[in-house]
């Protein structure tokens, strides 16, 4: 397994609509497992396939965070939320792509998501709290948005120029 290295806003893959995966192969699974991989070692909670500039649909994530409790990983391909409660939960949400960045976002409290395991066997399953939060999140991500997209402009603005300015001194280092 190798850590991928992640996309940082504003690069135009994080904006484009990722392709449905339309057959489980070993090179997926090996992405799959790379992803996990990189998200565990962000650290982070979700990650999908276009932050680390590929354009298929494909989602992992882990929301398991309290000490002891054994890790739940996840690979989602060709995530679709079929269900959304009408009640809203508010998360302040942060980015693998958007380091040290962090807004308040509402989005439904539970979610009912179907997707494609890599069995190629379908899985539905109903999320709420912080999981139903990073599963919107990430399959956003897979439409080609982003959190920032649900704030403000001038928060919007401010948080892009941060990364440009990261993304520069990345770039010299």
């Amino acid at each position: 397994m190798s850590i991928l290295p992640i996309l940082i806003h504003p690069d135009p893959r994080l904006k484009k609509m990722a392709e449905p995966v339309t057959e489980v192969t070993d090179k997926l699974r090996t992405l799959a497992d790379d992803m996990l991989e990189t998200m565990y070692d962000a650290p982070g909670i979700g990650l999908a396939a276009n932050q680390v500039g590929v354009l298929q649909r494909i989602l992992v994530m882990d929301c398991v965070k309290e000490e002891g409790e054994d890790p739940r990983p996840m690979v989602l391909l060709n995530p679709e939320v079929i269900a959304a409660s009408e009640e809203l939960g508010t998360y302040e949400e942060g980015c693998l792509s958007i380091p040290e960045q962090y807004a308040e976002v509402k989005r439904p409290a539970v979610v009912t998501v179907r997707w494609m395991d890599l069995d190629g066997a379908m899985q539905e399953e109903e999320f709420d709290g912080l999981w139903a939060t990073c599963v919107q999140h990430e399959i956003d991500h897979l439409d080609g948005k982003l959190f920032i997209d649900y704030i403000g402009p001038l928060k919007r603005q401010m948080i892009t120029r941060k990364m440009q300015k990261l993304k520069r001194e990345r770039a010299r280092a």
